[in-house]
């Protein structure tokens, strides 16, 4: 909903983890080079696991906190007790533990690109030039915010509502703001096809909720959002900065008052309304909307999808309320903020002080080489060019295959798992089977490489390359309008570490970068792979049957293919999850909200339910060995609450509670165990055990 987000592009996606913000791109077939030094020694697969003597770090635990008081804690408390947080960090866990490695393999190929001085206009050239132009620091301070003051004279001559449309409408290539948005996706009622969507947002902080709360800490951030605002002010020798600063609040503040709750903003069924554009400009009048489009470069839209309609007239109406001197401001802040990373130090660490030492309570930034790598190695910017390389040292194809088995086998289970339900009637399950059949499994890397050689890169400006790639990217959502989709793109590089469902062309997705341990290792015991990057699986193909992506069919379209009784039962079931999750308390005085994170946590209560299946299945009737005293049915626990290993800074996490879609890591463990009957008997869960929840409560859904 900020500002600083851009449309998602590849329909409706639903991630393993929270992610940042990485654009739909997709081929470089002309671009990089095949020889780039790969070493027999990185693509060996180890003999031995990775991880202690099994795959599970044994060493995490601790061993004075009974399971089934507090599982997460009894496989990674002595880690929790002894890990400190860096500086330059909000968290770190497996997940940021794998994504550290991924960015030191990916700077290792951008260095080694460097030194080979590559031939002009060549990818390689492309690639080294960006993180070098990023680099260079002593540049950056010299030129201060000189980059920004033809932008900054442009925003300042806006003095009409006639003007100040168009700049809404040029708001995502001139990277300003605008309280009504607009990106390219999938139709969902025609996955083929694209569609212009339109919606309402703009805000600078997360979540409504630190506009109209007035809690301690939301009155605190609110506070410190308007000293930000105008010390950015302060760097283009903005008059008035202070009474300016305030005016951004009050007007995103107003912008808050109207935009929908988090639960809302995700339903499926409120947030698709498609319509013709001439019954689009009826139903929504006071604003020209020709005008917007045009400036954005549009012309002669036919049809669109609204996203959030009882939230459109009234900011519309708020676009002619406010005075336009006040929209300037606030354009002119969200111009300087979302551009800081490319300017000197001092205005870059003003945007990091409130962003992430505010926000979420990080003193120090992370390493320019890493925040680089992050730059240069973004599916937007020219991650996919990293990726071929990357594969090419760092994936044995030997893994795909073995991934490639485990999504049969979970997708076996759950087959098995669909035909077992005692809530659902045969019509339905004969949809759910057609859409468990259809899903498409896409492992490592994309068969076709986006071609990104348009993009004109050079050592000396980085304002320019960042341009350059954002009007790549933007020219590209436009000429899809009117064009077919593409089922090949990728909506992640292989170096992520993540994975997503995409509902609209039904695919499951598990970059390279995933497939490492804790989630995965060839060498590691079959419990262990299947507690690990089986329930990765499982809840990735559980998105296909959450409360949201089971509004789509078999063909990825947008529509009811169950029986009123069979949702309904369906609903009862979600409901209770919600409900669970509901009374779980991060931080004092800031709850889960269950129905915000219902999507994940039914893909994880259904990922250990169908990988624990799968497990059983593979076993076939043999009985798992005693490794290290342990039985299979525990290893394959540990594997699962081991992958959810996560320190957290309390603001950080107060954050992702009103933002995340995700729980955080210690419900995902212990919220979803307690529901699931094999736990119980792995670890002899007693009723006077803190998790236990009695037969009749415990959730089953897939």
């Amino acid at each position: 909903m900020t500002s600083r987000f851009r449309f998602i592009l590849i329909g409706i996606c639903s991630f393993l983890a929270a992610c940042g913000n990485e654009e739909n791109t997709a081929d470089t077939t002309a671009a990089i080079s095949s020889e780039n030094n790969t070493t027999e020694t990185e693509m060996t697969v180890a003999s031995v696991p990775e991880l202690g003597s099994f795959g599970v770090d044994l060493s995490h635990q601790d061993p004075n906190t009974r399971p089934g008081d507090d599982f997460f804690r009894y496989i990674n408390g002595h880690w929790l007790d002894t890990y400190e947080l860096p500086a330059d960090r909000s968290n770190h866990g497996s997940f940021i533990a794998l994504r550290d490695r991924s960015d030191e393999r990916v700077r290792t190929i951008i260095n080694d690109l460097t030194s080979m001085e590559p031939a002009p206009n060549s990818m390689e050239q492309k690639v080294s030039d960006y993180y070098l132009s990023y680099m260079d620091v002593d540049t950056l301070n010299d030129l201060g915010i000189s980059p920004l003051m033809p932008g900054l004279s442009r925003l300042s001559e806006i003095d009409t509502q006639e003007e100040l449309v168009a700049a809404f409408g040029r708001s995502r290539i001139d990277t300003t703001a605008s309280p009504i948005s607009f990106g390219v996706g999938n139709d969902r009622s025609d996955p083929d096809r694209h569609q212009l969507g339109v919606a309402v947002g703009g805000i600078g902080l997360p979540d409504r909720d630190y506009y109209l709360e007035d809690t301690e800490q939301y009155i605190r951030v609110r506070e410190e959002y308007v000293a930000h605002i105008e010390r950015l002010l302060d760097f283009a020798n903005i008059d008035d900065s202070a009474s300016k600063a305030s005016a951004v609040l009050a007007v995103e503040t107003r912008i808050a008052e109207y935009l929908w709750p988090r639960a809302d903003r995700r339903n499926r069924d409120l947030t698709y309304n498609p319509m013709s554009y001439q019954d689009f400009v009826a139903a929504y009048p006071g604003f020209d909307w020709d005008n917007y489009f045009s400036a954005a470069g549009i012309d002669n839209p036919t049809d669109l999808n609204v996203s959030y309609p009882s939230a459109m007239s009234p900011i519309i109406d708020l676009i002619s309320e406010i005075p336009v001197a006040d929209w300037n401001s606030y354009m002119t802040y969200h111009f300087i903020s979302n551009n800081a990373s490319l300017l000197s130090e001092e205005i870059d660490k003003e945007n990091f002080y409130f962003y992430s030492t505010v926000l979420n309570g990080v003193p120090e930034q992370r390493e320019r080489w890493e925040r680089g790598v992050a730059r240069v190695g973004a599916l937007n910017s020219l991650g996919e060019a990293v990726g071929q390389i990357y594969v090419q040292r760092h994936f044995p194809e030997a893994a795909k295959q073995q991934m490639e088995e485990l999504v049969e086998n979970l997708r076996a289970a759950l087959a098995q798992s669909i035909q077992e339900l005692d809530w659902m009637g045969e019509d339905t399950k004969h949809e759910a089977m057609l859409k468990l059949n259809s899903f498409r499994p896409k492992i490592a890397y994309p068969d076709e490489w986006e071609d990104r050689s348009a993009i004109e890169i050079t050592r000396g400006d980085l304002f320019a390359n960042a341009q350059s790639v954002r009007e790549f990217n933007y020219e590209d959502d436009l000429r899809r309008l009117g064009e077919p989709t593409n089922r090949e793109e990728w909506g992640m590089t292989p170096q992520t570490v993540n994975a997503y469902y995409n509902s609209s062309f039904n695919e499951i997705v598990f970059p390279a970068a995933i497939l490492q341990p804790p989630f995965f290792d060839p060498a590691a015991d079959m419990a262990v792979n299947y507690g690990g990057i089986g329930a990765v699986i499982g809840h990735e193909m559980g998105h296909g049957f959450d409360d949201q992506g089971s509004k789509s069919d078999y063909l990825g379209v947008q529509r009811n293919w169950w029986t009123e009784e069979d949702r309904s039962n369906f609903e009862q079931l979600t409901s209770a999850l919600a409900e669970q999750y509901n009374q779980f308390e991060p931080v004092p005085g800031y709850y889960i909200d269950g129905n915000f994170t219902l999507g994940e946590n039914i893909g994880d209560l259904g990922g250990l339910s169908l990988a624990y299946r799968a497990y059983k299945m593979a076993l076939g009737g043999e009985e798992a060995p005693i490794i290290d005293g342990l039985t299979g049915d525990q290893r394959f626990f540990l594997a699962f609450g081991q992958i959810w290993q996560t320190k957290i800074r309390d603001d950080a996490l107060i954050q992702r509670l009103t933002s995340d879609p995700h729980s955080p890591g210690e419900f995902r463990a212990n919220g979803i165990v307690r529901n699931n009957d094999q736990w119980y008997e792995a670890f002899d869960v007693q009723p006077e055990d803190a998790l236990y929840l009695p037969p009749e409560q415990r959730i089953q859904i897939w």
